[in-house]
């Protein structure tokens, strides 16, 4: 018989529905039967894709004898991190302060009223089984401990990255730029790309942020690193060479062997960050990773509706990887006369490259693509030559047993992802791209705008929905933003504000300066927590501030702009001690000590205009324009003459009317 998940939508949590553990979803029912019958509460989080979630499941949770005991003496509730990412965030940092780190799967023991006493990630089934017995014990016989826990885990949890508000600096100084830098360079690994250690995530918001820096305060070896670690990260294993898109980590230092569960976030924020690389430095292996990665996002990972899906499982047939590698035989047969050119290129052999015997994980050199001219082809033909090789590998590798697709339609990673396609569409100049953009734009439109103005986390199923986070509201407005600057539609722009505004009064505490992730309407847990310090996604508050400031500047409003700079100031303090972790912030700091340069394009040609300048690698611009609009740059500068302006800090030039002129403009 199924457990009381056989209900849920989310993949995650049906995966655990035939589990002997009596699981509940979060909710009411599982919170009252624990108050009820005063019995400690299980907290076990995670996601689809996750491997060590489903290792604890066969080894812990399939077990009759440890579901006895859980269903005994415990109340057992199973989250999907990516649908309530606000429960996660609290026992999270509950984990980190009793343990020191943090992953999935996350497992947290809490009173009947759901506060933290003890938790952990991954638990061997031995150990987790003697781990329960001992809070049992304890509950049964010192409760008063558990409640001293809790009281000190709860004060810790509810101050975690709360922040003094800072007077807010008339100026910031390139000072401030290089002392976080300076710092962050001595963690780069100069042999391997990105930072030293394992395992390796692409952090995308870190080499953005480190691109930008190098190049607009002339810091070339900043550049050269960047280009460094983004190369061996398009050539290492992490990458799909085959299908396209990205694994969320390598567990080595050498990019080589991933983790191979594919994450939509991971894929639409590495699509944005190799579309600039390219625009500063024309490789052609960016080019081919992003149209790989975009062929496969529409192909695999793309409903009906227009809507993303969130992720690829790493596992398939109980194994990791299964589906992704290949024996050196596999492709002799695949690709006959190729096969010899196609081995060497990846470095294939018949022993293989990974723990598993004849097994490879296809990886190349950086300069791997030399062989082209060795070979003696051309760059059309080498790019016709692995397009080819690499379609037959994948039909062949189509026939396998695929790894299991979470189809969850996330706000916030559908509007990562639609960026992406915009970003790729001003790089490389493909139309279908951005009709992709706009068919999301649509879904998101269809599916996620809730009745009263706001946002769903994700479309809402069997009459229950969950509302939109913080980063749902500002990766949307992200991606609107970027959509005006593709399109200068101002619809996208008053869709943005409108959003805002929506934040500003059920996000933002103007008394405390803080954006809070969740909504006052949300559900009421142990704490209200804000996002600050940016991860592997950049945080939903420097998300937030990035757009406020943003669209102070585009539509002159003041307030954006105040509420922007007072949250930069509230964090500068804290950005060189770990730059890494900041990055975003970064960003904006860099934007203004560098200073943003508002461009205006404006008549009926303006869009070869926007071409020719999108050739251009310009990090510290924003765009305005078009035929018609109301934005107060635009203002008396619409006519049926085509023509440019540049204004930085309130003032514009007078208008150009050719590229080269507009250019000479922004480099001045």
């Amino acid at each position: 018989m199924p457990n009381k998940l056989h209900n849920e939508t989310s993949p995650y949590l049906r995966q655990h529905q035939f589990n002997p553990v009596e699981w509940y979803p979060w909710g009411e029912e599982a919170l009252q039967k624990a108050k009820a019958e005063n019995k400690l509460i299980i907290v076990s989080i995670g996601y689809s894709a996750c491997h060590w979630c489903h290792v604890m499941e066969r080894e812990s949770f399939e077990d009759e004898s440890i579901a006895a005991l859980m269903n005994q003496h415990f109340v057992s509730i199973k989250v999907d991190r990516e649908e309530r990412p606000d429960i996660d965030q609290i026992y999270m940092v509950a984990v980190q302060l009793m343990t020191g780190q943090g992953g999935w799967p996350l497992n947290c023991v809490c009173l009947p009223d759901g506060r933290p006493i003890y938790g952990g990630t991954y638990f061997p089934p031995q150990y987790w089984k003697e781990f329960l017995q001992q809070l049992v014990t304890m509950w049964e016989k010192s409760p008063e401990l558990a409640y001293e826990y809790a009281e000190r885990l709860t004060d810790g949890i509810q101050q975690s990255e709360q922040l003094p508000i800072a007077p807010v600096p008339e100026t910031y100084s390139k000072e401030d730029l290089a002392n976080i830098v300076t710092p962050w360079k001595k963690r780069f690994d100069t042999e391997e790309g990105g930072h030293r250690g394992a395992p390796k995530f692409p952090l995308p918001n870190n080499w953005l942020f480190l691109l930008r820096y190098g190049v607009l305060m002339d810091d070339p070896g900043v550049v050269d690193h960047v280009h460094f670690t983004l190369r061996k990260i398009a050539s290492g294993g992490i990458y799909d060479h085959v299908g396209g898109g990205f694994a969320r980590y390598s567990v080595d230092e050498h990019w080589h062997i991933p983790h191979f569960e594919k994450m939509l976030y991971d894929n639409a924020q590495l699509v944005s960050l190799f579309a600039e690389a390219w625009q500063q430095r024309p490789i052609t292996q960016y080019k081919r990773v992003v149209s790989e990665t975009l062929q496969w996002v529409q192909r695999e990972m793309t409903s009906p509706e227009g809507g993303f899906y969130c992720a690829l499982d790493a596992d398939s047939e109980g194994v990791e990887g299964k589906f992704y590698t290949f024996q050196q035989q596999e492709i002799n047969e695949v690709l006959g006369d190729d096969a010899t050119l196609f081995i060497r290129y990846f470095g294939v052999t018949d022993i293989g490259n990974w723990e598993e015997e004849h097994t490879n994980v296809l990886k190349i050199d950086i300069d791997a693509d030399n062989m082209a001219q060795e070979a003696g082809f051309s760059e059309t033909e080498w790019e016709a030559f692995l397009a080819d090789a690499k379609r037959r590998l994948l039909d062949y590798r189509n026939n396998r047993v695929r790894p299991g697709l979470d189809d969850k339609l996330i706000t916030a990673w559908n509007a990562m992802m639609l960026k992406g396609f915009v970003d790729a569409y001003r790089v490389f100049g493909v139309s279908a791209y951005l009709d992709v953009a706009l068919a999301n734009a649509a879904f998101i439109e269809a599916q996620l705008y809730a009745a009263e103005g706001g946002l769903w986390r994700q479309p809402p199923a069997k009459g229950k929905g969950i509302p939109g986070f913080l980063d749902d509201y500002a990766f949307t407005i992200e991606a609107y933003i970027a959509l005006y600057e593709a399109t200068f539609d101002e619809t996208w722009l008053h869709q943005a504000k409108r959003l805002v505004e929506y934040v500003l009064t059920n996000f933002y505490d103007e008394e405390a300066s803080v954006f809070y992730y969740t909504s006052a309407h949300a559900e009421q847990l142990i704490a209200r927590k804000t996002e600050t310090m940016d991860n592997v996604i950049s945080s939903s508050t420097s998300t937030i501030a990035r757009q406020l400031r943003w669209l102070g500047l585009a539509f002159d409003e003041p307030r954006y702009t105040a509420i922007a700079n007072q949250q930069l100031a509230n964090v500068v303090p804290h950005i060189a001690a770990y730059g890494s972790a900041y990055a975003n912030w970064a960003i904006q700091l860099l934007d203004e000590v560098a200073g943003t340069l508002e461009v205006v394009l404006t008549g009926p040609e303006w869009l070869d205009l926007r071409r020719e300048l999108d050739r251009h690698y310009v990090p510290n611009k924003m765009i305005l324009g078009g035929t018609k609009g109301t934005l107060p740059l635009l203002a008396g500068r619409i006519s049926a003459v085509t023509r440019a302006y540049v204004c930085r800090n309130k003032t514009c030039s007078l208008p150009v009317e050719q590229a080269d002129r507009l250019m000479q403009l922004i480099t001045n």
